[in-house]
């Protein structure tokens, strides 16, 4: 996912609580329209359809379409501002008091880059010169040995350290259900596509081990060993 892609799916995802409330009351009428503009698959479309939970409907909608490319993510946020969606959906209001949040994104970047650069400062000193190093994307033989080190917090490290949809988590429990190494491979390997040269092998040991997900930090300080050698 590219910079401008990634603003505008956290407009959406910033947005998201409200978004789901105001959408909520209605999401099949939504879901008909996402199809109705190829925003979503014939499967996402009927994952989505065979949900009887309202919220849970949106919810999955929300999550398809922030995994879209940037044409249909503006399609999307195109189709909210559309009269029969805001006569469908009257709560949806407070879009029109929020376009200043896109721009402020936008505006922003400098500062998230100065959050990133802080984050930086705060490694060990032992760490420090690897981390200076470890701009090498992670491998996929080092994703499996991290793999064998995450346990039954798996999803958890995927939405709240990976920022993972549910949707995905769920999808790729449907395509491996024998096996829960399998499983958490294919979701950092999903993950290290998604952040193409930003998957360091660093950036990844920073994530997993930033808050108590079950993961020791000395489990996958290899990561941090290894980060500056040519990958195997």
């Amino acid at each position: 996912m590219d910079m401008e892609l990634k603003v505008e799916a956290r407009l959406i995802q910033k947005f998201k609580p409200q978004l789901i409330d105001a959408l909520s009351g209605d999401p099949d009428f939504l879901l008909q329209h996402c199809h109705a503009s190829q925003l979503l698959t014939q499967k996402e479309y009927s994952h989505v359809k065979a949900s009887v939970v309202p919220w849970d409907k949106t919810r999955d909608i929300l999550d398809y379409v922030m995994n879209k490319d940037r044409k249909r993510l503006q399609i999307f946020l195109k189709l909210l501002k559309k009269k029969e969606i805001k006569e469908a959906f009257p709560k949806l209001a407070f879009l029109d008091e929020v376009e200043w949040a896109k721009s402020l994104t936008i505006g922003n970047k400098r500062n998230q880059n100065n959050q990133e650069k802080q984050a930086a400062d705060d490694v060990p000193r032992k760490q420090m010169c690897k981390f200076d190093r470890g701009n090498r994307m992670v491998t996929e033989k080092q994703l499996m040995l991290v793999a064998r080190n995450i346990g039954i917090t798996w999803k958890e490290v995927g939405r709240v350290a990976l920022e993972i949809p549910s949707v995905r988590l769920e999808q790729i429990v449907e395509e491996n259900p024998h096996s829960h190494r399998e499983k958490v491979f294919c979701m950092l390997r999903l993950w290290s596509m998604r952040e193409k040269e930003k998957a360091s092998a660093v950036r990844l040991h920073s994530l997993l081990t930033q808050e108590d997900f079950g993961v020791s930090p000395g489990s996958i300080d290899f990561l941090l060993e290894e980060s500056s050698s040519p990958p195997s």
